[in-house]
């Protein structure tokens, strides 16, 4: 308070002194005026004294100043009353001043905040038209740093990942137990990794809590438990506490990328792949769950990812050994698996997994796997749930794709379906130089490619990973 008191002291001092100023020129002007006047009063009194015999000398010499001496004070007392007038107009009372300050401020805050909109859409459109087709390819695929080196077991980033990483910029990598051993070097993997790429990289993990707890159970921390727990307290607060927890000690590490939560309802009591990795079988409450999970996970700096669409709560089979399906119908899953997703995209979630479900009852029969299904992807995920952001398949090496299409094949038809990220492709390279050959044989149209990568780093150079 005493501040703004001392402001508005200082405007009203600054105000004064204008004014003086003002009157001071405005003095000045009149007395040159006044001068420049008599002086041309009495050269012109002088050439008539010569032409008429200095008759107008005592007569109308001191009428001949009295006339434009008095127009001139007329006009130099209004331009006074202007200046006057000008001077208060501009200068306003301080509670106005701070008015139109703090209108002004706002104003250029929201200038500023849709300039940055922009400016960030503008850059990532000149990332992806620099990229060369190979770039922008590698970009859509997250893998395991053993598929991009070669190696058995990667513990640590040195330079073989970082050549690597030059010919394959990929779009991230994905880390298991193995690959942890300690937090230092768990710490210094991940930090040199980050620092050997070109682009931004997706560093993740699942680390869902409860039995997926691969980073905690490694290195001795505190597990959060089974999601089943929280969502029988029915305490939405702990959903969000779960997934501030993990975002956090995740970060700390330098993973910015969770698969998780889980957003299956679980539907089908027999089914034990998912079991308490969900929140339970109520899909207004998984809802909230999920919703305040993700939350907790992006507002401490980790991407969450939402799994596994459409849902697989229902499925009794588990994709890891084979073909998996649900016979629930459109209209079934539009009243309960669908909801948990619909509020996670509502929270903002950044991914989306799709899992490999087939689900005959959302695409007339057909068969293929959610995540090589257009219909599921595109019409039903994009169109009708309205999601815009990445969509990554689960795990392409798993039986239930790898025993029925070759790694190339399913990537394209993944991409094709409208998929962003391809996770874990049975054989990278078999994979990566396929979807390059499809775009350039037409299988595949570039602009397809422009649109997942727009989205990937949209996330990327976004506020999320920026913390």
């Amino acid at each position: 308070m005493e501040n703004v008191m001392n402001r508005r002291e200082l405007r009203r001092r600054r105000r004064r002194r204008n004014q003086i100023i003002a009157y001071i020129v405005a003095g000045l002007v009149l007395a040159a005026i006044l001068f420049g006047c008599v002086f041309v009063v009495r050269s012109i009194s002088g050439a008539a004294q010569e032409g008429n015999g200095g008759v107008q000398e005592e007569d109308g010499g001191t009428a001949g100043v009295e006339v434009p001496t008095g127009e001139t004070a007329s006009e130099q007392t209004g331009l006074l009353e202007q200046t006057e007038t000008s001077g208060q107009s501009e200068t306003p009372e301080p509670t106005d001043i701070s008015a139109q300050q703090e209108n002004s401020a706002e104003e250029g805050s929201i200038q500023q905040e849709a300039a940055g909109e922009e400016t960030l859409e503008e850059q990532i459109s000149g990332y992806v038209e620099a990229m060369t087709l190979e770039e922008k390819v590698a970009g859509l695929f997250i893998i395991t740093p053993e598929q991009l080196t070669g190696v058995g077991t990667a513990v640590q980033a040195g330079e073989s990942t970082r050549e690597a990483l030059e010919q394959y910029p990929v779009g991230g990598l994905v880390y298991f137990v193995k690959n942890i051993q300690s937090e230092q070097q768990l710490k210094e993997m991940l930090a040199n990794t980050a620092s050997y790429s070109r682009y931004p990289l997706f560093l993740g993990v699942d680390e869902e809590g409860g039995q997926v707890a691969r980073v905690a159970k490694t290195l001795g921390l505190e597990n959060v438990g089974p999601m089943a727990e929280i969502g029988a307290s029915g305490d939405v607060n702990a959903a969000y506490a779960a997934g501030a927890t993990i975002a956090s000690y995740l970060k700390e590490y330098g993973f910015n990328l969770d698969f998780a939560p889980v957003a299956d309802v679980l539907t089908n009591p027999d089914n034990t792949v998912i079991g308490d990795r969900s929140f339970g079988s109520d899909p207004a409450l998984v809802s909230q769950m999920v919703a305040a999970a993700v939350q907790g996970f992006q507002e401490n700096g980790v991407s969450a990812c939402i799994k596994h669409f459409p849902g697989h709560g229902d499925t009794a089979g588990d994709s890891h050994d084979g073909q998996v399906e649900t016979d629930r119908t459109l209209e079934k899953m539009q009243t309960a698996e669908f909801l948990p997703f619909t509020a996670g995209i509502e929270a903002g979630v950044n991914m989306v997994m799709v899992g490999h479900i087939s689900a005959p009852g959302l695409t007339d029969g057909d068969k293929v796997p959610a995540s090589m299904n257009e219909k599921i992807i595109t019409d039903v995920l994009r169109k009708q749930l309205g999601y815009n952001g990445i969509v990554i398949t689960d795990a392409m090496n798993m039986s239930a794709i790898s025993q029925y299409y070759t790694a190339d094949e399913a990537a394209v038809r993944a991409l094709k379906a409208g998929a962003d990220m391809i996770l874990m492709p049975e054989d990278f390279v078999t994979a990566y130089e396929g979807v390059i050959a499809a775009v350039q044989n037409g299988t595949i149209d570039e602009a397809r490619i422009n649109d997942s990568l727009t989205r990937i780093l949209r996330v990327k150079y976004g506020e999320e990973l920026q913390q």
